[in-house]
């Protein structure tokens, strides 16, 4: 499947972001220079040879960020102690079986709908008839809703709001509506009627890995990583959180019992690997893959490929920029950002935009 995605979504990154104003460092450097340091050294099967970095965020940043992120998400605060709950255990449990199975989590995901293909086909021409595309996305609400609001986002100060279909396509663009068809394509159904869980997390989630994948892309290309790799590995790096929110609702039966700090530790390990495994079975490159399961490497000493590094800074800020926008965190704590890579700043800004980009989910 990603081979055929790879020749269909081959084309130009987005453009550069503007700098957020954030502190980095004053003088000027090639965003590729955080790729340069470190030892090279060469991956399994065959690949070939990638650097290994220090991870562009420290640990003590991660550990804060990460207690406030799931505070916000499971609407705890107390989440101090070394004691699971019953229900917390019978969640890790079916996650384990999972993982253990032949199933890989993968079936648990929506497949890519019928209507995507075809769509993606006619993208591939560079001379593609936006009345043809128009009449296709016109037959899917989802996709309607999703250009229009595209569309609008990325022409605010219009005089008028766009509401053609053919005119949110022709202004949207080739490349424009490759990303947004991929990511309505691997975004996961989320049923809004099942239980609190999926309800409360199941968007945030998304938003985020939307936001980190739009920001990531622009990046890549400057730093010598394919951008298509960095937009799938942003989109998917939430996938195994997701899919563990329907065996959340099903263990907790309505009650709000789960977010103990030895539960979530535990939980980011075992979907981590569910992330990885449905990669896998999907076919996605292994540098995609690497980069999913580096991202609990912060011990000290830990190394990461440069997609890795990439994936945990726009991970990183990308909790940064939602916590700040829904008032839980201030934005002018230097600590925040002391020590970050260059092109922080760059991302930074890049994730702000990104918030009207980001289709609901």
């Amino acid at each position: 499947m990603f081979r055929w995605l790879k020749r269909l979504f081959s084309g130009p990154a987005a453009p550069r972001v503007p700098s957020a104003r954030i502190p980095v460092p004053a003088s000027p450097a090639d965003p590729r220079d955080d790729l340069r340091d470190g030892p090279t050294e060469d991956l399994a099967d065959g690949l070939p040879a990638t650097r290994a970095l220090q991870p562009p965020v420290s640990f003590e940043q991660v550990d804060y960020i990460n207690g406030a992120w799931n505070g916000w998400l499971f609407d705890r605060h107390d989440q101090h102690g070394l004691d699971m709950n019953e229900t917390e255990a019978r969640v890790l449990e079916a996650l384990d079986a999972i993982l253990s199975s032949q199933q890989s989590g993968a079936a648990l995901v929506r497949r890519m709908p019928g209507l995507i293909p075809q769509l993606l086909q006619s993208l591939r021409s560079d001379s593609f008839s936006g009345t043809a595309l128009s009449r296709t996305i016109s037959s899917d609400v989802v996709l309607v809703a999703a250009v229009i609001r595209l569309a609008n986002s990325s022409h605010q100060g219009a005089a008028n709001a766009i509401t053609s279909v053919e005119h949110a396509v022709i202004l949207i663009g080739q490349e424009g509506l490759r990303q947004l068809i991929t990511t309505v394509a691997f975004r996961p159904i989320i049923d809004m009627n099942s239980g609190f869980y999926t309800r409360r997390l199941a968007p945030r989630l998304w938003e985020h890995a939307e936001r980190c994948a739009i920001s990531a892309r622009p990046l890549a290309a400057e730093m010598g990583i394919e951008p298509f790799d960095a937009f799938l590995a942003g989109l998917l790096h939430n996938v195994g959180l997701i899919v563990s929110l329907r065996i959340m609702d099903q263990m907790a039966r309505g009650e709000r019992r789960l977010g103990s700090e030895i539960f979530l530790a535990q939980l980011a390990r075992d979907t981590r690997r569910l992330a990885c495994s449905i990669a896998r079975e999907w076919h996605f490159p292994e540098a995609v893959v690497q980069a999913l399961s580096e991202q609990g490497g912060m011990h000290r000493g830990a190394q990461m490929s440069p997609l890795g590094r990439l994936l945990k800074l726009t991970d990183y800020l990308g909790k940064v920029r939602m916590l700040v926008e829904n008032e839980l965190l201030d934005e002018s704590n230097p600590e925040l950002f002391s020590g970050l890579p260059q092109n922080a700043a760059q991302c930074y800004s890049a994730l702000a935009a990104s918030r009207e980009q980001a289709a609901p989910a």
